[in-house]
């Protein structure tokens, strides 16, 4: 089935949403519901790895509907918030929901001093009871629920419980591990239009300080609330009590092996990626 996509009004792009359905492992209903951008949300995080790989590679993000689609479903690779969400919302759009891209500093693991850059892009959808927002491009805190865009209420997903709280014009997307909650983005509810997606992904992928050009980041949600992760050496798989699996990757061929095994992320033979933060010598960063 292929159904034609605006993509948020600015390209045409015929889209096999039967290749999409299949890639994410959905089988479901795909009327624009609440319960089937739930499905939708949940299928995508576990099949489609979030990565950095092509900025490590120098190649490159590019972010042509086309040739996000091709990446992504067509090649089965992953990619970051720009792709992810990029895809979803041409998705989204061909089946007919309301939705529009929305900009976020990423604030996970940042002390609420610091002041991060805009370049994170999330999803918001209108129903008749009001709007709800979903995420699947945000590392290892992606979505796999969308939440109701209403402050101060715990929204059980999933994975891990999920509120949203807003202080003056700025809302907080935050998320409960064990008894604290965490900070992962904040956002005013400002659009973020194609051609702050496209400056948003420059720095992202080519400014010598964004965290994408220093080091490797892969994560995937699994079954039963499972968390995989792996940042340069160090993978993590982290049940939904929190107990987490630790493992040190001690070669470029054993983090092929991990990539491909626990995150279907398939790359060449002999591929070698270097970063700041990978140090094959033998330390850990």
């Amino acid at each position: 089935m292929s159904r034609k996509c605006t993509c948020g009004g600015d390209v045409s792009l015929d889209l096999n949403l039967d290749a999409y359905f299949a890639r994410i492992g959905h089988d479901g209903t795909r009327a624009p519901t609440l319960d089937t951008l739930h499905a939708i949300t949940a299928a995508h995080t576990k099949a489609i790895p979030f990565e950095n790989v092509d900025v490590l590679l120098g190649r490159g993000v590019d972010l042509d509907p086309t040739a996000i689609f091709n990446k992504l479903v067509g090649q089965r690779r992953g990619g970051y918030c720009f792709e992810q969400n990029g895809l979803l919302l041409i998705v989204l759009e061909a089946l007919g929901f309301k939705v529009s891209p929305i900009s976020a500093r990423v604030r996970w693991q940042r002390p609420r001093d610091v002041t991060p850059p805009r370049t994170h892009v999330f999803l918001r959808v209108e129903f008749d009871d009001g709007s709800w927002l979903t995420d699947v491009g945000i590392g290892g805190m992606s979505l796999t629920a969308a939440l109701k865009l209403a402050p101060d209420v715990v929204q059980e997903t999933p994975h891990e419980p999920r509120r949203l709280i807003r202080e003056g014009l700025r809302w907080f997307h935050q998320v409960r591990l064990g008894d604290a909650w965490h900070d992962v983005c904040e956002f005013t509810l400002e659009e973020m239009p194609a051609i702050d997606r496209e400056l948003g992904n420059w720095y992202t992928s080519a400014h010598p300080q964004s965290l994408f050009r220093n080091r490797l980041w892969v994560a995937r949600a699994g079954q039963n609330g499972e968390r995989r992760t792996l940042v340069n050496r160090a993978y993590t798989l982290r049940s939904l009590s929190g107990q987490a699996t630790d493992r040190t990757i001690g070669s470029p061929a054993e983090l092929l092996e991990v990539l491909a095994g626990e995150f279907g992320l398939v790359l060449p033979a002999g591929t070698v990626l270097t970063c700041p933060g990978l140090d094959w010598t033998g330390r850990v960063s």
